[in-house]
Order: structure tokens, then sequence, then C-alpha cells
């Protein structure tokens, strides 16, 4: 909806609130950018350990307490996650097998969350627990705003469509501490363990936060989204 009939006078303008997606697509382009560059950086950078991604994070596993998550291979790179449900930690092409200061780095903050969900950290039990409303949200918000507004301007259904997309949003939120938390837990272990020596801490850091940097560029891009949102249709409304 780049043009629309403006103000009653049967003129046609253009929607300004588009520049709040282009900024939010240009916030999460950049930050997505400077996450593969990072990555790309200190994975050239050899641990002076010399282990791998797999075993730095069987030791930090281990070394909490948790014997029950099993790390497995996941094709792709910068894929890497844990499942809380299975109870798996995954390690990408890209992390599995390298002995890079990159991977352990990343492999370390998986291993963040699968200590978080063995101490029942709430955000993390938060996020899991309304992951199956956001869904249904994300894939029904835009649908039924789009009937709304086919349905002359029905505002009850566009309202409806702007809560179920806030799911999207408070999720992205809830994100933020859950990813920021299993970073600081990460590199916390990674230099108490001496898996990495200071420098190389550092160098895994600058990883990490860049990483976190893209989940930042989500939380605005979504929140900028929801205000488009509401411009738009709140002056409709007027």
């Amino acid at each position: 909806m780049g043009y629309g009939y403006g103000y009653g006078y049967g003129m046609m303008y253009f929607d300004w609130t588009y520049i709040l997606v282009i900024i939010g697509i240009v916030i999460t382009m950049i930050a997505s950018s400077k996450v593969k560059t990072t990555y790309a950086k200190f994975q050239k950078v050899r641990s002076h350990s010399g282990i791998t991604a797999a075993q730095a994070a069987e030791r930090i596993l281990h070394g909490a307490g948790i014997y029950d998550v099993s790390i497995q291979h996941i094709a792709g790179n910068l894929t890497d996650n844990y499942d809380p449900r299975s109870r798996v930690l995954h390690l990408s092409d890209s992390t599995y097998q390298s002995t890079s200061v990159a991977a352990i780095g990343v492999a370390a903050h998986e291993c963040g969350h699968a200590i978080q969900h063995a101490n029942g950290y709430a955000p993390l039990r938060v996020r899991g627990a309304i992951v199956p409303v956001v869904n249904f949200g994300s894939v029904l918000s835009w649908p039924i705003i789009l009937i709304g507004v086919f349905l002359s301007f029905n505002q009850t259904l566009i309202n409806v469509g702007i809560i179920l997309f806030s799911l999207t949003v408070l999720f992205h939120l809830i994100t933020l501490p859950v990813e920021f938390d299993a970073s600081a837990r990460a590199l916390r272990i990674l230099g108490d363990s001496h898996l990495l020596y200071d420098d190389e801490v550092a160098g895994a850091k600058k990883v990490l936060t860049a990483a976190a940097m893209t989940y930042v560029a989500a939380a605005a891009a979504s929140l900028l989204q929801l205000l488009r949102l509401l411009l738009l249709f709140g002056r409709r409304r007027n």
C-alpha cells in the first residue's frame, strides 16, 4: 500500500511509513553483513588449544554437569542452535570440526543455551512457552490485516491482525536477554576453563557481539513494522 487516497481529497499520496520498513531492512542487512565478516575474520584464527568446536562444546557441557545433551552436526553455515525439546546441540559445517576462535565461541554460545535450559533460566522458558502462539500469530497476522482492508477497512479485523503481529515483536524482545546471557556465559566459561587464551576470548567476544546485533536488528525491524501498522491504520481510523 505505497499509495492511497489521502484525507478524503481523492488525491494519491506517498505512504511515508514505508521509510520505517526500509530502515528496518537496512539495519538488518548491516547486522547480517557485520556478523559474516567478523566470523570470517576469526574463522582464520586457530585456537592455541587445537581442539575442535565439537570437543570444546563437550567439555563445556560436562564441566557444567550436563551429560544428556548430544552434540550433532547440522548442514549449513552459522545454522548452529540448541534444541531444548530434543536436548540436541547442533553445530554447523563451519563450526563442528573447526579449531578456530570463531567456531569455539559459537559452540560455547550454544552451550550457554543448554546451561540456561538445565538451570531453568526464566526468559528461555518464557520464550519456549510462547513459540506456538507466536508461530500462529506470524502466519495469520498479515492475512487477517489484508482481509480487514479488503472488507472496507474493518477495524476489528485489522486490530486482531496487529495484535497477532505484536506477538512476533514480543518474541524478538524476549530473545534479546536470552542471547546476551548465553554469550556472557560462554565468554566467562571460555576464560575460566582456559579453552581459549585471553586474547582469543577477546576475539570470540567480537564474534558473539556481532551475532547478538543480528537479534537486536531483528527486534528493531519488527518494532518499526509494528509502529508502521499503528501509524497507518490509526491514521485511517482517524
